[in-house]
């Protein structure tokens, strides 16, 4: 559905860098990159991609989802993301009030943005 996102960030270089840390398990990576008022694209495919550029306003609170390819990328990114500096917002596990298969982690990152990483198909 998405070609790509953008949003602001209050401060760019502690975005830019938790958004890096926190991805990175999911492979994402650098795809370009300007001036902060510009921003940077971060991307795992090249089909879908994430922007984030330094703004002006206090940017609203997101949830942002990220789709994983297993439970253990789920877990670290939790992990990951907390290294980073993101606050627990849920630690990994099944969340069956979604979907019995639903299988995700939740952490509140530097603009208050609710990130999580969800993985759908049922353990191996």
């Amino acid at each position: 559905m998405f070609d790509h996102v953008k949003f602001g960030v209050s401060d760019f270089a502690a975005s830019k860098a938790f958004f890096l840390k926190a991805l990175e398990p999911l492979g994402v990576a650098v795809v370009s990159e300007g001036v902060p008022s510009y921003g940077i694209e971060l991307s795992a495919n090249d089909e879908v991609s994430l922007c984030l550029y330094q703004a002006e306003e206090k940017p609203a609170h997101l949830h942002l989802a990220f789709r994983a390819a297993s439970r253990q990328q789920v877990d670290a990114f939790y992990h990951a993301a907390l290294e980073a500096g993101g606050k627990d917002n849920g630690a990994p596990g099944l969340r069956p009030q979604y979907q019995g298969r639903y299988y995700a982690a939740f952490v509140i990152g530097p603009d208050g943005h609710n990130i999580e990483a969800v993985y759908h198909e049922p353990e191996a």
